[in-house]
């Protein structure tokens, strides 16, 4: 560690760093440099580094491993892809710059971070569950662990299409079984904001079916707990609201393939790693996130020719944003359909 440095905690460093930006970035700009940062902050905490000055390159490795890994959720983030990874880290590259600056950390320290190489199909497109896929899942589900915590999990983020952070975010109370339909709020002062803020705050429509798993779920399954604001959560473990780490894990448990099909990478259930220690499935080439089922979810509604201005109000998500990352139909698909509307025209 250099002589010159002078002793800064990392949250105050990036609040520091924000302040800085603020003149030439816009709101939703600095909203989304705090969102990345927050999960660095999150690391130094975990890993007792509370002066920027002692920060290593290898510390910037284990970060790396530790957001790829789906770890630092801070206010919502829905997974860890190669494309997240790399906008977390390349925000991160810049904080550096600016830290090296004011003699936070060593000169150089922002080339130790190393981007993942994308493609340009990447860039634009991740790995989606296919509805084939998600409804063996659910019906063996639906047979074998019928109105579990981890058959709700599953069924309401395919169902619903909506984020990590916004499954989390419900409460008891949320649901009105008699519509049937959850209404989605955002509470940021009470641990549960939603990613888009009160822009994503909405009622969603839920099935027949879905309802009577949730009904039943709360009947017989749900722990009978508050969280630490006294509020009911939906989705509960024995100490209260549940956390993403536990939801995360249950996505990735339940899309290896080997759940519900043969493995198709030749691989022995009984042995496989992936299979055997839950901490490890979501290496598995072909487990899921939960950003995976709200793409396997949009993408079924699109080719079931629900209109798109519906999708986006169901799932908050931009007609921009929807064509870029989330529509995976081909152009064919969508030729077919755009036919069927003509022809009944």
């Amino acid at each position: 560690m250099s002589e010159n440095l002078e002793p800064l905690p990392p949250a105050e460093a990036v609040n520091l760093y924000l302040d800085h930006r603020e003149p030439e970035l816009s709101e939703k700009s600095i909203e989304n440099q705090r969102y990345r940062l927050n999960s660095f902050i999150d690391f130094c905490q975990e890993e007792e580094i509370e002066n920027l000055n002692s920060l290593t390159g290898r510390d910037l490795h284990r970060y790396r491993v530790w957001r790829r890994n789906g770890e630092g959720d801070g206010y919502g983030d829905d997974g860890v892809s190669k494309t997240t990874l790399r906008s977390n880290l390349a925000t991160l590259r810049v904080f550096l710059e600016f830290a090296a600056g004011i003699d936070a950390v060593e000169q150089g320290m922002r080339e130790r971070v190393l981007l993942p190489e994308l493609d340009p199909e990447e860039e634009a497109k991740e790995e989606q569950l296919p509805e084939d896929r998600a409804e063996r899942i659910l019906d063996h589900l639906n047979r074998f662990h019928y109105a579990s915590r981890d058959h709700v999990i599953i069924a309401l983020l395919w169902h619903t299409g909506i984020r990590l952070g916004s499954l989390r975010a419900f409460d008891v109370g949320d649901f009105d079984s008699k519509a049937p339909c959850l209404e989605l709020r955002h509470r940021p002062e009470e641990g549960t904001p939603l990613k888009n803020g009160k822009a994503a705050k909405r009622t969603i429509a839920v099935g027949e079916h879905y309802a009577e798993v949730l009904q039943d779920y709360l009947a017989h399954n749900r722990h009978d707990v508050t969280d630490e604001y006294g509020r009911e959560p939906l989705l509960t473990s024995a100490q209260g609201r549940l956390t993403a780490t536990p939801i995360r894990r249950t996505v990735y448990e339940w899309t290896l393939p080997c759940v519900v099909a043969d493995c198709p990478h030749g691989e022995d259930p009984a042995t496989c790693r992936y299979k055997t220690d839950r901490d490890h499935a979501s290496g598995c080439p072909s487990s899921r996130s939960p950003h995976g089922i709200r793409r396997g979810a949009i993408t079924k509604h699109l080719r079931d020719g629900t209109p798109e201005e519906i999708v986006t109000d169901r799932m908050n998500v931009s007609g921009d944003v929807l064509d870029q990352h989330y529509d995976q139909r081909t152009e064919r698909e969508k030729m077919e359909l755009r036919r069927e509307f003509i022809q009944d025209a």
